[in-house]
């Protein structure tokens, strides 16, 4: 542990209190990062810190409870997490939800209002409240997890598949500006994608042992493309979709 790229760096996750995040957080503090967690539900985050730090003793990890829907208490978060590791290094975006509908004539604007506060609102005010510090890191990297429905929507998804593809574009925006800061040396930061079909954990399946789940990303498979991106130069990754499902 701690001898790789993710050697002390300092990691931010926002909705690490769900199966994604959990095994986000254990993932990263095994490649011996400092991991600093946030949910707005405060008994799943605790729950899920003290088990990356039990499984990884070595490790630095921790919570803080976190409206990422105020911008204020998001900027606020940001800098305290600076100030007090001296460094910010990543912000995965695992802040999920999901609304469907029979037929599109049946989407509900309801569905709209709220998944454009969990999957938009949140990306809007977590990258404006990082990117400066993201900047200033030597391998800084936003991470949004995306689906492929973006790309493709279907009739009965329509909220959701906007939403998403809102959220991937402002992250391509946030890019643009890293390249853009980088100058002719390129960038040093990147915003980056990783695309999955749909996410599984180890409850699903032990609730549905016949279902075959085709083409969903396991949490722990995310969790290691996650890590990965801090192995790939900034270049390489800013403003670009990794896909962990096949396109559409």
């Amino acid at each position: 542990m701690g001898n790789g790229a993710l050697d002390g760096a300092v990691i931010a996750v926002a909705g690490a209190g769900g199966p994604a995040g959990r095994a986000t957080l254990l993932r990263l503090a095994e490649a011996g990062a400092t991991v600093i967690g946030s949910d707005n539900d405060p008994e799943r985050l605790a729950e899920a810190v003290d088990a990356a730090r039990y499984a990884h003793g070595g490790s630095t990890v921790t919570g803080d409870t976190v409206d990422l829907l105020d911008p204020d208490s998001t900027r606020e978060w940001a800098a305290h997490t600076e100030e007090e590791f001296g460094r910010i290094d990543g912000l995965v975006h695992l802040v999920g939800g999901w609304r469907g509908s029979e037929t599109f004539t049946k989407t509900s604007v309801d569905d709209w209002d709220l998944l454009e506060m969990l999957l938009v609102r949140t990306v809007l005010h977590t990258s404006l409240a990082f990117h400066e510090g993201l900047q200033r890191s030597d391998r800084g990297r936003y991470v949004l997890i995306s689906a492929a429905g973006a790309s493709k929507p279907t009739a009965g998804n329509a909220a959701y598949a906007a939403a998403k593809a809102a959220a991937e574009a402002w992250t391509l925006a946030m890019g643009d500006y890293f390249r853009k800061a980088g100058g002719a040396q390129g960038p040093t930061a990147a915003a980056v994608i990783l695309v999955v079909k749909a996410l599984v954990h180890d409850a699903m399946r032990a609730d549905r042992p016949n279902a075959k789940f085709a083409g969903f990303t396991d949490v722990k498979d995310l969790a290691e493309a996650i890590v990965g991106v801090w192995d790939k130069p900034a270049a390489e990754l800013n403003g670009n979709r990794l896909w962990l499902t096949e396109k559409p």
